[in-house]
């Protein structure tokens, strides 16, 4: 990791908030173009453009670029279409010119794979090597609030973006949907996106709807989003692209936290109530640490197994666990 990389986790990550970098990214050609309009944007991304095809939402005027759940046959509200990365900036322009037809969404592309270059000529030293860039472009279109299990950092290219945050503990709040039925991966709050006071969530306007934080941001900006923050993104103009990148700032090796809670889930979610408030207090003990570290009572060369992880702790308590999994 660079210097650049360390001092934004140790300043900015590290504190789990989001934050907004105005003009981060202001000297990126990608950024240059598009102050030229979408014909020159879109000029300058054909250039690395594979060929390969991705998934596009394909959304009917009538929505207004407001993808979520409906009646079709996947119980979504748009169609879901394969095209490549010049196709889509094509019909993006299209629709942008003209607002009768279908508008388009095509989020989550590696660059990598689908602009290879890209990276090359728009740097982000800030960030870790492991952190790679995607593309997220479409016509004006509000994606239903959700969260990442990963940092993000969001960089605005084209178009303004409006972003609507809630903190992790509002999840209770929000109404979250289900997490095997998705639009695009993560379970999203069924209330962030209904009309305002609307009585099948009560919960939302009481608690959270008025401790929503709002960042509006121009072509250059980014936003820090920590993982677990619960985020709604509009795309305010007619034509838009944002690059963002997703790591884990603070990994100890390739367990993911979300694996982990789903263990607990089949483990645990089903058990006595009684029960569940006892493991609740081991997980506080040994995980989450309220009251600090939970051998503080003894010499550092006594933890054990509670050691640091880098002290190769990681690895026995992994191998031990795996041979649970297994049945040994």
């Amino acid at each position: 990791m660079n210097d650049a990389a360390a001092g934004f986790a140790e300043t900015v990550s590290a504190r789990c908030e989001p934050v907004v970098l105005r003009g981060l990214c202001r000297h990126w050609p990608v950024v240059e173009a598009s102050a030229r309009g979408w014909a020159a944007l879109s000029a300058y991304l054909v250039r690395f453009d594979t060929g390969q095809a991705g998934q596009a939402f394909i959304g009917a005027p009538a929505i207004e670029g407001r993808y979520d759940y409906g009646d079709g046959p996947e119980g979504f509200n748009f169609e879901r279409a394969s095209m490549s990365l010049t196709q889509s900036l094509g019909r993006i322009g299209a629709a942008a010119a003209d607002p009768s037809l279908a508008s388009v969404y095509m989020g989550s592309l590696p660059a990598d794979d689908f602009a290879p270059g890209f990276a090359a000529e728009n740097p982000l030293e800030i960030l870790p090597p492991l952190a790679r860039p995607r593309l997220w472009l479409g016509n004006a279109s509000r994606v239903a609030c959700h969260y990442d299990s990963f940092d993000n950092l969001a960089c605005v290219v084209s178009g303004r973006r409006r972003f609507t945050l809630y903190p992790p503990d509002a999840i209770g709040d929000l109404y979250v949907g289900p997490i095997d039925h998705t639009l695009a991966g993560q379970p999203i709050s069924l209330a962030a996106g209904a009309a305002p006071d609307d009585p099948r969530y009560p919960r939302f306007a009481a608690n959270a709807a008025d401790h929503a934080i709002v960042f509006e941001l121009e072509p250059g900006d980014a936003l820090y989003l920590p993982k677990l923050w619960w985020h709604q993104v509009e795309a305010l103009d007619p034509a838009n692209l944002l690059v963002n990148y997703w790591w884990d700032a603070f990994a100890a090796g390739p367990d993911a936290p979300y694996v982990t809670m789903m263990l607990a889930m089949i483990a645990i979610s089903e058990r006595p109530a009684a029960e569940r408030q006892a493991w609740r207090a081991f997980f506080d003990h040994y995980v989450f640490r309220p009251e600090g570290h939970p051998l503080a009572h003894m010499p550092p060369e006594r933890h054990g197994l509670l050691g640091p992880l880098v002290d190769g702790n990681y690895g026995r308590i992994r191998a031990i666990a795996m041979k649970m999994l297994r049945g040994g």
